[in-house]
Formats: structure tokens, sequence, C-alpha cells
């Protein structure tokens, strides 16, 4: 069964980026803190990428972030989704408008217009394509930004919440909760490394 998965990193304080991200701020100001875990030698820092990736069908993300990543200070080899972990999975970017160009074109990415429910559905059925072709359950993962992942939990897509809670207070920055309905939690597992702690939760219907 193919489930939806956000994975996002968070600060202490509710951020997703630091103040003034974009396509030349990357993550803004301090933001880079967040990921500092996917950088790291922590043996179990490098087991959560290698799984989280490991069972990546398919990923989803906000054109805001797409406009970073495919960007001129964007990821490169050693720096795109799950660098070194896992192949290339399909990418589908929630936009009102498809860009002109890509600069990553070695990526398979898909533009959806019609919103989150959507970019998810056309994700699943690429996973489950890529499940049945490599005879292994694979999931969606809903990668951010914090708009897209906040707005598919409000819409009721989201199985499993899954944040990377970075020892960093940023002050200012894009939040992942912005208000909406709310949502019950179940709480799955708690693993603490040297550079962050991953919390996992059920979604509860």
């Amino acid at each position: 069964m193919t489930r939806i998965i956000a994975d996002i990193s968070v600060s202490l304080d509710g951020f997703v980026t630091g103040p003034d991200p974009g396509p030349d701020n990357g993550l803004g100001t301090g933001g880079e803190a967040l990921h500092t875990w996917a950088f790291s030698d922590d043996p179990g820092d490098r087991r959560i990428l290698r799984e989280a990736t490991d069972r990546s069908g398919a990923v989803v993300l906000g054109r805001r972030l797409f406009d970073v990543v495919d960007g001129p200070k964007g990821w490169d080899d050693t720096s795109g989704y799950g660098a070194g972990e896992v192949g290339k999975p399909a990418f589908v970017v929630v936009t009102s408008t498809p860009p002109k160009s890509v600069r990553l074109t070695d990526l398979d990415w898909t533009f959806v217009t019609t919103g989150p429910t959507d970019a998810v559905a056309a994700a699943r059925e690429r996973a489950e394509a890529a499940s049945a072709a490599g005879g292994k359950d694979l999931d969606v993962i809903l990668m951010g930004g914090g708009a897209t992942v906040g707005s598919a939990l409000e819409a009721g897509l989201v199985d499993v919440l899954s944040l990377h809670l970075a020892p960093v207070v940023l002050g200012a920055g894009t939040p992942l909760f912005t208000g909406g309905a709310p949502r019950t939690l179940s709480q799955r597992s708690v693993i603490s490394t040297s550079t962050a702690t991953h919390l996992t939760y059920d979604v509860c219907r």
C-alpha cells in the first residue's frame, strides 16, 4: 500500500526556513541549520536518511521550493534529493504555472496546476508504477515547502508526518503550521541523534 508521507525539517520555534528564503538565498538566513542532520556522519542520521529515500516512489514539492532546488544555487550531484543514497524518483510540483525551462533536466518532473490533491494523485500513480516495476512497496513523499505540507494536511491527504526537529531557534521564517482544522496525531517513534530529534506520527482520520 502506497502511503503519503510528509517529511520535513523544522526549527524548535516551528519554522521550515529562515527569514528571506528564495532562489538566491536557499532556506533563508540561518535555514541551512535545519538540514545539518541530512549531511552528518551520525549513524542514526544516515540510517534515517537512507530508509526515507529508499522508500521514495515519487516526491511532491511546491513551486517555491522547486525554484530553490532548480535555481543556480540549488541541487547538484552532491546535494540533490537523497544524493548518494537512492536512485532518482519522479518529482511532482504543485504550481499555478509550469516554468518555461528546467535546469535539472536529468530529473523526471511533472507540473500539476490543479492543486495538491491532484498532485498527490499523480505522484501516487508514479509511486505505484515504480513499486510494480521494482517489486517493493514505495511511498509518496511530500518534502515541502511548509505551505505544501500544510495544505496537504488540511486536505486530509497525509498518512504519516515525519518531522526532523533541529536544535535551532530561527526567530522568523516560513512557519510549518499556520492554522486550519485540528488534526489528531498518533506518535509512532522518537529517535534522537547528535544533530536532531526525528519524530514520526500517524495522522488519524
